[in-house]
């Protein structure tokens, strides 16, 4: 069976991809969070291991390498709200790039030539493309908008460097928005979806708050993000990078409506200043070609279906 270490395995696409991992089988999934109250809903999974463990420490992401010596590691764990990033951009700079310094080292350090990395950035890093980019491929040059993307940057680019200076085996990805059930509610969708259920379970007012709603965006369901992910580790390039996204860009006044179309109540939109962006790009959709071509990947979830499931999902939790 291979050995697979996930770091930030309890987050949003973390649990995702254990799912699916446990699904295909053959795996010891090994796994990591930040507090203690994540262990335990994994804790009945067979073949899944949940460490707490703080990869800000070198000492610690060192003493987790050499006891697990993974044969594939999914490099998750960040800071990840771009939103938030303008709030707090020191700290996630900081985190993300130190985080995955501390990974990529013990690795080395290790001597653990043939492990597998997958590092993930983000389709943030392209930021303020121009519309003759569109659609985004990998060739096309990076704009970033918020600090989230800076980070994002620096972490795709030193895992190019370790790649081509100590012959690292690491595979890039750059996922597009991505969202689904279980996403907290600093993201659009999420935070659509729990002011609706709030609204329906008579919680609040029947008024939802928005930022921007003419941004265009990529959307991608969670579920296929992570089966993407498992592909790319098994069949993409050591030291190539792909882009991961539906292909096509939705307004964010279409997802909302989608959303309040499921609803039976009548609600108002009110714009809140405090939700938007000091810069917004107005539209970002990927060319996904290359992971196509390497892998066979492509979505298959539509984006009614995962709306439905990330409503239905908030209805069950306010």
């Amino acid at each position: 069976m291979k050995r697979v270490l996930i770091t930030g395995a309890t987050g949003f696409v973390g649990k995702y991809l254990i799912d699916h991992l446990v699904e295909i089988g053959n795996s010891e999934i090994f796994g990591t969070s930040y507090v203690d109250s994540d262990l335990s809903q994994f804790s009945k999974q067979k073949n899944v291991k949940i460490k707490k463990v703080d990869l800000t420490s070198f000492d610690q992401t060192k003493n987790l390498i050499d006891d697990i010596k993974p044969d594939q590691i999914y490099h998750l764990a960040a800071l990840t709200s771009p939103a938030d990033s303008f709030t707090d951009g020191t700290r996630v700079i900081l985190s993300n790039i130190g985080i995955q310094m501390n990974l990529l080292n013990a690795v080395r350090g290790s001597k653990l030539d043939k492990t597998r990395v997958l590092i993930v950035s983000s389709g943030e890093v392209y930021g303020m493309v121009d519309q003759s980019d569109l659609p985004i491929n990998e060739e096309t040059k990076m704009r970033p908008a918020n600090p989230y993307a800076v980070s994002k940057i620096a972490q795709d680019y030193l895992a190019l460097q370790y790649h081509l200076s100590y012959k690292m085996n690491i595979v890039r990805i750059r996922p597009f928005n991505h969202t689904g059930p279980g996403q907290t509610d600093t993201f659009v969708v999420p935070a659509f979806a729990r002011q609706i259920a709030e609204i329906e379970k008579g919680q609040k007012d029947p008024v939802i708050k928005v930022g921007s709603l003419d941004a265009k965006r990529d959307f991608s369901d969670v579920r296929d993000v992570v089966r993407g992910y498992v592909l790319l580790m098994e069949k993409g390039e050591s030291g190539e990078v792909y882009n991961l996204g539906s292909g096509k860009s939705l307004k964010i006044q279409s997802i909302l409506d989608t959303l309040l179309s499921f609803s039976d109540i009548k609600i108002i939109v009110e714009k809140d200043p405090a939700r938007m962006r000091p810069i917004e790009v107005p539209e970002i959709y990927s060319n996904f070609s290359k992971v196509a071509k390497a892998t066979g990947w492509k979505p298959e979830i539509g984006i009614e279906k995962t709306l439905k499931d990330t409503l239905d999902y908030w209805r069950g939790v306010v």
